[in-house]
């Protein structure tokens, strides 16, 4: 530096170095008051009461702290054990199933073929209707007697099981209903997982003379996993915490077979057991967490790969 610019920056730097150092604003943190105060509300406070009140016996005017009780009536109760298992079991089939036809539907419906718009729109609709709505309409189309779907069978000479009412299927068909009715969504996830790879790519695939399926091994498959961790995480989590479709559906019936564990927190809360569906509560919360934790982390890792 010349001695001319160092009198002429000498002042300037003499200014900056006496001027004291600016504080940091908290003016936008005021923003986040009213969030964290209606997150605190709305969903710390009920999950803390629900903890605090999972050790007790409670009605709606007293609580007497009885410990561990509740939760030993848990995992002592036959039927309470069904409802975690088809929980899992539940979970385990819509969810996996969601993610293998959304991504065939969403590869069907990104390609060049008639009408796409239109099909992407009829896929997507049984994501707008209630749950209940869809609940009661196929528990009369699956009636062993007089349903459609058995009478269409009974005209090609086969005879209709008993969806619903058969202890072996009752699950199974509820949970064939709620992939029909939630595919649309991870349809539309993949669709736009699958829109956003670059052209190039496929472009480069075809110049290599690569066929269709080393381009979806290699390039579809591997660029569509944000898409892929959004549908897995969501579905799975709505597997899990599954309640209106089944109760409209079956009830959990027949006797156990296709309770869930929201089914029968439900049904204990009926019968006025409110400590018993509060520990129910709990371990469904706690449930969903052990399982969602390590598995979006594990997602996340398997995306930045």
């Amino acid at each position: 530096m010349t001695q001319a610019t160092a009198a002429a920056a000498g002042p300037l730097a003499h200014a900056a170095a006496g001027r004291p150092a600016r504080k940091k604003s908290t003016y936008p943190y005021y923003f986040l008051l009213l969030p964290a105060l209606i997150y605190f509300i709305f969903f710390i406070l009920p999950t803390l009461t629900s903890f605090y009140y999972s050790f007790t016996r409670w009605d709606l005017f007293t609580a007497e702290w009885i410990g561990l009780d509740n939760y030993r009536t848990f995992f002592q109760e036959q039927a309470l054990l069904t409802g975690l298992k088809n929980t899992l079991i539940y979970a385990v089939i819509t969810s996996g199933l969601k993610v293998v036809l959304g991504l065939g539907l969403a590869m069907l419906l990104t390609s060049k073929i008639i009408a796409k718009g239109y099909l992407r729109s009829v896929i997507f609709f049984p994501v707008l209707v209630s749950s209940i709505g869809i609940g009661l309409t196929f528990t009369i189309l699956m009636n062993p007697e007089r349903g459609l779907i058995n009478s269409t069978l009974g005209t090609i000479g086969i005879g209709g099981p008993g969806w619903l009412t058969d202890p072996n299927l009752a699950l199974y068909s509820v949970a064939i209903v709620d992939i029909w009715k939630g595919v649309g969504l991870a349809t539309v996830i993949f669709i736009a997982g699958l829109v956003s790879i670059p052209g190039e790519y496929y472009e480069a695939a075809a110049l290599d003379g690569a066929n269709k399926w080393q381009t979806f091994r290699n390039i579809m498959l591997p660029l569509s996993r944000p898409a892929m961790a959004s549908v897995i995480t969501l579905s799975f989590i709505g597997g899990l915490r599954s309640f209106d479709l089944i109760w409209a559906m079956t009830k959990g019936g027949p006797g156990f077979a296709s309770d869930v564990l929201a089914s029968v927190i439900y049904k204990q809360y009926q019968a006025g057991f409110y400590g018993l569906s509060t520990a129910g509560n709990v371990v469904l919360f706690l449930l969903v967490t052990i399982i969602m934790v390590p598995l979006t982390r594990w997602l996340n890792r398997a995306q930045e790969a």
